[in-house]
């Protein structure tokens, strides 16, 4: 299985293709299936990962409120 911090890179990667204003969850940025692949200790930890990078760097990203299913949902901006 990938490492998790391959996975995280791949996620960062896969905000550069959306557009400014696309909210979006972490799974949005893997296909269906390969999400399904990754096991859900993982996936908690990529998400965990996910939004201590978007708070920590001064990019083009934003955590924005929760899902009803407690998914931390995001929205490219525009710097």
């Amino acid at each position: 299985m990938i490492d998790v911090n391959e996975l995280l890179e791949q996620a960062i990667r896969e905000t550069e293709k959306l557009n400014e204003g696309e909210v979006f969850l972490v799974k949005d940025l893997f296909k269906g299936y390969v999400w399904n692949r990754i096991p859900r200790k993982d996936r908690l930890l990529l998400g965990t990962l996910f939004l201590n990078r978007v708070s920590k760097m001064n990019d083009n990203l934003k955590a924005i409120e929760k899902t009803s299913s407690n998914q931390q949902r995001y929205k490219k901006i525009n710097l």
